[in-house]
């Protein structure tokens, strides 16, 4: 597909929300800020969040709210074409626990919300969806140390900071989070595993679970073949679930039953790591492309879902 740079020079970007003044935010995980990109390019640090701002989206007070995961450990290496690349190789040094953030656009202030359920902390939250009642869905995809890594869970909980519950357990690295148009299903995405599951909700916040072997109740829509992770994701308006996808740079586009696979392959060939829909008809996809640090746009062939207080 043809492409257009809108920004560069950013610090690991993820978690693109299309504004409808058309810029878009976005997070920069290794700066630690909710970043807004102008359609000129120019970029303004909305708030500093410190730690790991991972995936937004706007909640039903106009907030932004962030999975944080906490905070990563980096390498960075030079790239023959002069710039810099990084990428996260482990759990900072520095990291106490992940957190849900929510952040006044005007102000900047940044509240946090939620850093446990129950007992368990959040290892590493890393993406969200609202649903039409207002309250979230987010992944902990968990923290990565030199001989372990958490085992996690999909969380639901309410913007006013007084409701989270468990809803899926146990993952392994969930990632990507999003809605079927009639919000019936819940799509997450596994990054190491490569695989895209679903869940039927029974009501809001309450998943229900199919039989074993599903480990946690879902079912799987698909998987790709080679050396592919999967990262966030966001649903089309008729339906289909487009995964940013790692390693073989792209995006991945199933059926909601899994029988209609296609890769579309984008120019950062190993992290295209988020995908959202803006403009006037939701046919443009606003991409970021985590290694070369830069936001791009291209002309979808379909319309984005509208999402719950952004675009209704």
């Amino acid at each position: 597909m043809q492409h257009r740079v809108i920004a560069g020079g950013l610090r690991f970007p993820e978690g693109p929300v299309a504004m409808p003044d058309g810029s878009v935010l976005l997070v920069e995980i290794e700066r630690g800020t909710l970043s807004r990109v102008r359609p000129d390019g120019v970029v303004e640090v909305v708030a500093e969040t410190g730690g790991g701002p991972n995936g937004a989206a706007i909640g039903p007070d106009g907030r932004c709210y962030i999975c944080n995961n906490g905070g990563f450990k980096w390498h960075y290496e030079s790239h023959p074409d002069g710039g810099q690349r990084m990428r996260s190789i482990a759990q900072a040094d520095d990291y106490v626990t992940g957190s849900i953030q929510a952040v006044d656009l005007e102000t900047g202030a940044c509240e946090t919300l939620y850093t446990a359920c129950g007992d368990n902390k959040l290892c590493g939250p890393n993406d969200i969806v609202f649903d039409a009642q207002g309250g979230m869905y987010f992944t902990d995809l968990g923290k990565v140390r030199a001989r372990d890594w958490d085992r996690t869970a999909i969380y639901y909980a309410t913007a006013d900071g007084r409701h989270i519950a468990e809803v899926a357990y146990p993952m392994v690295t969930p990632n990507g989070i999003g809605l079927s148009p009639d919000e019936k299903t819940l799509y997450v995405a596994e990054t190491w595993t490569g695989r895209l599951w679903a869940f039927d909700i029974e009501a809001p916040g309450t998943l229900k679970k199919r039989a074993w072997p599903s480990p946690h109740g879902g079912w799987l829509v698909g998987n790709t073949a080679g050396f592919r992770n999967f990262d966030s994701l966001a649903v089309e308006a008729d339906g289909r679930i487009c995964v940013a996808t790692l390693m073989n740079g792209g995006v991945t586009v199933f059926t909601p039953d899994g029988t209609g696979i296609e890769h579309i392959d984008m120019p950062d060939r190993l992290y295209t790591t988020n995908i959202c829909f803006g403009g006037e008809d939701l046919k443009t996809a606003y991409l970021t492309q985590s290694w070369d640090g830069t936001l791009i746009a291209v002309d979808w062939p379909r319309p984005g879902l509208p999402l719950n207080f952004l675009n209704k």
